[in-house]
């Protein structure tokens, strides 16, 4: 691979890692690595290597991630659309796999999107507790939203929130938070040789200052004993040991921890923050060292009350970034009009249409818990805020389906909460089964007699037992309620 790398960059490089320059630099020209993550909330590793058609190699760091050869196409098979995996590059795969995490507990991804982290959050919560997704952009966010439905995540709030807006929302609430910063991509040049053109030697300090602003807020919303992990995806000193030091140096209640280790990962070097020794804790991941691009890596936790000492700093006052500047929440949102659908607990007549369908389906179904927006029907999670009122949210628990006129249509996100097992009516196709790739494409489908037997309404679609989406059959024919947005 020939790729032109900043001249500066290279400079800067050279002079930190002295010796192992050359072998930095050699490792550009080896070919990128390609990796996907196995939804465990799905299927197991184990199954998902008997039923798989790819050429996977195991990720030694991360359980349930695999390489796979550069002639499989992975986003173009069904398991694909079922959710059965994400594709992520390999090192990406590493900050949510040293994350901590425990059913039950609440769960933030400050910086969400695209959902590579935070699909791997919610399903080691297991349906349990909250997740709360977060993207400052709502194009992202919506990206986000569709791949945690994808994933079946049916306990998690996705916002797009400033962290200083969702820091007054949830002071010290979460159990354990992931921030995957805003960075300059350093370590993403060679996946993305686009980023690399882009860099200038003042990105660096721009986003350092950035990294500050969050991590000051992500801390606010970390209770007592919970942890934070912190990563980016660039080599530069002043955004990875540089904001670790400003952390220990401003906030004594947070505590580096030692992260589970790989005989590939290398440690933080205190020369490149403020020369404290605990910054050795830090992982840094470089290519020359692993088959993955550059990462690095922090492991935080709040001591607990009245262990970090008769005095807690508070954080200095930070400059405001424009992409951070927001006015008071308070004043923001007396001059903002409120303009979310109104929302409402099921009547007399919808409970009736909504247990009727329900009635089948092996999900837990709180009824106290179910949220009406528009006719639109959510069922809120079981742990969380009472309240998101003053949030913009995209999504707050499970979208269910719709009321409409005497029925209730469902929806493709209980779809993918869904397996074969949970539903009487099923049409299970296999991959090879060519009306698969049509039903993707949104076109109407022939039953044969077996296949129709159970009679006429609403048939999950599944390929070997994972959920695609519904249909709803009428005699032979399958009308096809795969949603136009996802329709490849």
């Amino acid at each position: 691979m020939n790729m032109q790398l900043p001249q500066a960059f290279l400079e800067r490089m050279k002079d930190m890692l002295k010796e192992e320059f050359p072998a930095f630099l050699d490792s550009y020209q080896a070919p990128r690595q390609f990796g996907l993550r196995i939804n465990a909330k799905k299927i197991s590793p184990e199954k998902f290597l008997e039923i798989s058609p790819f050429h996977l190699t195991p990720i030694p760091w991360v359980e349930n991630g695999f390489f796979y050869g550069s002639e499989d196409r992975p986003s173009r098979h069904p398991y694909y659309q079922a959710g059965l995996y994400y594709l992520q590059e390999p090192s990406a795969m590493t900050p949510a796999s040293r994350l901590p995490i425990a059913p039950g507990e609440a769960v933030l991804d400050l910086c969400a999107a695209p959902g590579g982290k935070a699909t791997e959050l919610g399903s080691r919560l297991k349906g349990q507790g909250l997740l709360v997704a977060n993207d400052l952009s709502s194009s992202r966010a919506k990206a986000l939203m569709r791949n945690l439905e994808l994933w079946g995540i049916e306990n998690s709030l996705v916002t797009t929130e400033t962290p200083k807006r969702l820091s007054q929302a949830f002071p010290e609430y979460f159990h354990k938070i992931l921030i995957d910063a805003p960075c300059s991509g350093e370590g993403m040049f060679r996946k993305d040789p686009d980023v690399a053109k882009t860099w200038e030697i003042s990105r660096p300090a721009y986003f350092a200052s950035q990294q500050k602003e969050i991590v000051t807020r992500g801390i606010s919303m970390l209770r007592p004993g919970g942890m934070l992990l912190y990563s980016t995806c660039t080599f530069s000193p002043e955004e990875n040991e540089g904001v670790i030091s400003y952390i220990l140096e401003n906030f004594p209640q947070m505590e580096l921890l030692d992260i589970p280790g790989y005989e590939g990962f290398s440690k933080g070097r205190p020369a490149w923050g403020n020369g404290d020794l605990r910054l050795e804790k830090c992982v840094r991941i470089f290519p020359h060292h692993m088959a993955g691009e550059g990462h690095f890596l922090a492991l935080l936790e709040k001591k607990e009350e009245g262990l970090c000492g008769p005095a807690v700093l508070k954080a200095p006052a930070l400059s405001q970034t424009p992409a951070l500047s927001q006015a008071p929440a308070s004043r923001r949102i007396r001059k903002e009009k409120d303009s979310r659908p109104k929302t409402a607990s099921p009547d007399r007549a919808s409970r009736a249409l909504l247990e009727d369908f329900f009635r089948e389906v092996s999900l837990p179904l709180d009824l106290s818990r179910l949220e009406i927006r528009s006719g639109h029907v959510y069922a809120l999670p079981g742990a969380g805020p009472e309240s998101v009122k003053g949030l913009k949210f995209l999504r707050w628990g499970l979208y269910l389906g719709e009321l409409k006129k005497n029925r209730f249509e469902p929806g493709q996100p209980l779809a993918m909460a869904l397996s074969a097992g949970d539903y009487p009516r099923v049409l299970n196709l296999t991959p090879d089964d060519e009306r698969l790739q049509r039903y993707l494409k949104g076109e109407t489908l022939l039953l044969d007699e077996e296949e129709s037997g159970p009679g006429s309404g609403w048939y999950l679609v599944c390929v070997n037992g994972y959920s695609l989406g519904w249909g709803k059959v009428s005699g032979n024919l399958l009308k096809n309620k795969y949603p136009a947005g996802w329709r490849s």
